[in-house]
């Protein structure tokens, strides 16, 4: 990090606005429609991971929690068959079963070649995750609950962790819990997102000795960017000095404005790491501790919704990057990403055409051909329509959310 003069003025003192929740339409339809996929594709790995490569209707019941589903899981299955085939047990012929489609089957193998291919990027999401941690290390619990977010293979433990030993390491505690620490610091790695997109141009020089600092992209619900009270907010909010996610945040006032810039540094990064720049909240609270962010510190979302979106949907909260998304689609898609709306493309497929039997086989394999797919939301301009919730520094959306 920079030795710069402004660490020990810790920054107080810039009035903050209250602001209404304003819920964007277009990006609750991206969360909406990327739950399900989430759940089809924790399916298809538990069903890879069976035994008996299959999965039975009594041992997915409790599942729906777990998968962030709205409907029972049975029925979440039934209404996908081009990736699950449903078939009686061959004891129980009451008992309904189900394993993967051929289709389902050639989806996952190139999912596994993808994997293979941009494990780099996997390594490197993974080790800049727990750079930012405070000891370097996050329990696998908390990892495993962020893997799809970040594009981690199913079994990332097993299969990725141990091709790099001399990057990471397993530790026990006493209580049972079982952490992966980070055993190098990769320097190279030691860039956030936001110092890339500024690295070399005039104002990042500026930045590096210490003259200037790096703004967040923002971009505002309708209606919030003519406030001036609001405009002067994140004016004055944009002058304050940027920190590294990856420096040392001790020594800074936990009640100043630099920690809360520091916050907004912090969560911007861990979402830029995200293959859909999003995540649940819930998730991000596991981290809390470990990435020194106050106690409350998801009011931070809605305090700053030019740079973060907070999504009610699918009884859940969701937060999203902004900046992520132009017209309802990802605006740098990781090729990992390109193949799950590849997954997405044969599971509506499948919607449309289930209980009339015509979805045949060469119609089905015509759907894994990239130049045939096509994407299902249109090219229309983001809706955003405003909330009935007002937020003071002290509320915070959905207090009740289901405990994940």
């Amino acid at each position: 990090m920079n030795k710069i003069p402004w660490m020990k003025q810790q920054w107080r003192g810039i009035v903050k606005v209250r602001l209404k929740w304003v819920k964007n339409r277009t990006l609750d339809h991206v969360i909406d429609k990327e739950t399900d996929l989430k759940a089809a594709c924790l399916l298809k790995d538990a069903i890879v991971r069976s035994s008996t490569a299959f999965l039975t209707a009594n041992s997915v019941a409790d599942w729906q929690k777990l998968l962030g589903l709205t409907v029972p899981v049975l029925r979440f299955l039934r209404r996908y068959p081009t990736l699950f085939h449903e078939f009686p047990h061959p004891r129980w012929p009451s008992l309904p079963c189900f394993r993967l489609t051929d289709t389902a089957q050639f989806l996952h193998s190139q999912e596994l070649a993808l994997h293979q291919t941009h494990q780099n990027d996997a390594v490197s999401n993974l080790s800049k995750l727990l750079m930012m941690a405070r000891s370097r290390a996050l329990s696998l619990h908390s990892l495993h609950a962020l893997k799809w977010d970040l594009g981690l293979p199913d079994t990332f433990h097993k299969t990725l962790v141990p091709q790099y030993p001399d990057t990471f390491q397993f530790l026990n505690s006493p209580n049972g819990v079982v952490s992966l620490k980070l055993t190098r610091w990769p320097e190279e790695l030691a860039l956030s997102a936001l110092q890339r997109t500024n690295e070399g141009g005039t104002h990042y020089r500026e930045f590096k000795r210490g003259q200037s600092a790096l703004a967040f992209p923002m971009k505002f619900p309708r209606g919030y960017g003519a406030q001036k009270k609001v405009r002067a907010w994140m004016e004055e909010f944009q002058k304050l000095p940027y920190l590294s996610p990856y420096s040392d945040s001790s020594k800074i006032d936990p009640n100043s404005d630099l920690m809360e810039k520091r916050v907004v540094g912090v969560l911007h990064e861990l979402l830029s790491l995200t293959l859909h720049k999003k995540t649940k909240r819930n998730y991000l609270r596991g981290l809390r501790e470990e990435l020194n962010l106050p106690h409350r510190f998801t009011r931070i979302f809605t305090r700053y919704p030019g740079i973060f979106y907070l999504s009610l949907k699918c009884k859940t909260t969701t937060v999203t990057l902004r900046e992520g998304y132009r017209s309802g689609k990802l605006v740098d898609p990781h090729p990992l990403a390109r193949h799950r709306d590849k997954f997405y493309h044969v599971m509506q497929t499948g919607l449309l055409y289930r209980g009339d039997g015509s979805l045949k086989r060469d119609e089905n394999d015509s759907l894994l051909r990239d130049d045939e797919l096509r994407s299902e939301d249109s090219e229309e301009e983001e809706e955003e329509e405003e909330g009935e919730v007002e937020m003071s520094d002290d509320d915070e959306l959905c207090e009740g959310e289901t405990s994940e």
